[in-house]
C-alpha cells in the first residue's frame, strides 16, 4: 500500500484539531502528523515538538531561505509552516502523512505534492456557531475574534479547491465522515503495487 497526505484545512475553532485526534487514536501507527513550526507564542498547555516547534522569526526567515518548507503562510501576524524533509520521510517511510495548514498553505503544498494529496475542508454551519465557539474557547482578544472571523470568511470561498467537505456540526457524524475518506483513500487503486497484489493472488491458486 502507497502513502499519501490527508490535508485538512479550516477555520480556526472548527473542530479540526478534535477530530484529527480521534482519528489518530484510532489509526495511530498508520498515521504521521506532520508537526509544523511557528513564530507565534505557545497557548497554554502547548509544548514544543509536540503541538508547534516554537521558532523565533528569524529562524523562520532563515529557513524559508533554505528552502526546508513544503509550505508556509503568515496566518494572524505570524507565520506557519511545514517541514518538507520530515513530510517526504514519512510518505518514504510508508506513512499517511496529516497536515492540518490552511488555505494559503494547501495552494503551495497542491503546486509541490498535488499527486499525493487528499484535501478535505471542516467548517461549522455557519458564522455564528464559528464565533460561539471560538469565544468559548477565549484564547482571544475582541481584535483578534474579529481577525480569524474576516480571515474565515475568506477561507469559504476557497471550498471549491477542495475534494471534500466536512460540516462540524455534530462531532460524531463529522468523524465518520473523515474516517471514511481516510479508509477510502486507503483501499484506491491508484497508488497500490497492483503487480505484486497480482502475484500473491496468483499464488494462491
Amino acid at each position: 500500500m502507497k502513502n499519501f497526505i490527508l490535508l485538512v484545512s479550516g477555520p480556526s475553532g472548527a473542530g479540526k484539531s478534535t477530530l484529527l485526534k480521534k482519528l489518530f487514536e484510532e489509526f495511530k501507527s498508520d498515521l504521521y502528523f506532520s508537526i509544523s513550526s511557528t513564530t507565534r507564542s505557545p497557548r497554554e498547555g502547548e509544548r514544543h515538538g509536540e503541538h508547534y516547534y516554537f521558532v523565533s522569526h528569524e529562524e523562520f526567515q532563515e529557513d524559508i531561505k533554505n528552502d526546508y518548507f513544503l509550505e508556509w503562510a503568515k496566518v494572524h501576524e505570524n507565520f506557519y509552516g511545514t517541514s518538507l524533509r520530515y513530510t517526504q520521510e514519512a510518505l518514504n517511510n510508508g506513512k499517511i502523512v496529516v497536515l492540518d495548514i490552511d488555505v494559503q498553505g494547501y495552494k503551495i503544498a497542491k503546486k509541490k505534492l498535488q499527486d499525493k494529496i487528499v484535501s478535505v475542508f471542516i467548517t461549522t454551519k455557519d458564522k455564528e456557531e464559528l464565533k460561539k465557539r471560538l469565544i468559548k474557547r477565549n484564547t482571544d482578544t475582541i481584535i483578534q475574534l474579529e481577525k480569524r472571523l474576516e480571515n474565515a470568511s475568506d477561507e469559504m470561498k476557497e471550498l471549491c479547491e477542495y475534494d471534500y467537505l466536512i460540516i462540524n456540526d455534530k462531532l460524531d457524524q463529522s468523524y465518520e465522515a473523515l474516517r471514511a475518506i481516510l479508509v477510502a483513500h486507503r483501499l484506491r487503486t491508484k497508488g497500490q503495487d497492483l503487480d505484486q497484489i497480482q502475484n500473491t493472488w496468483n499464488k494462491g491458486e
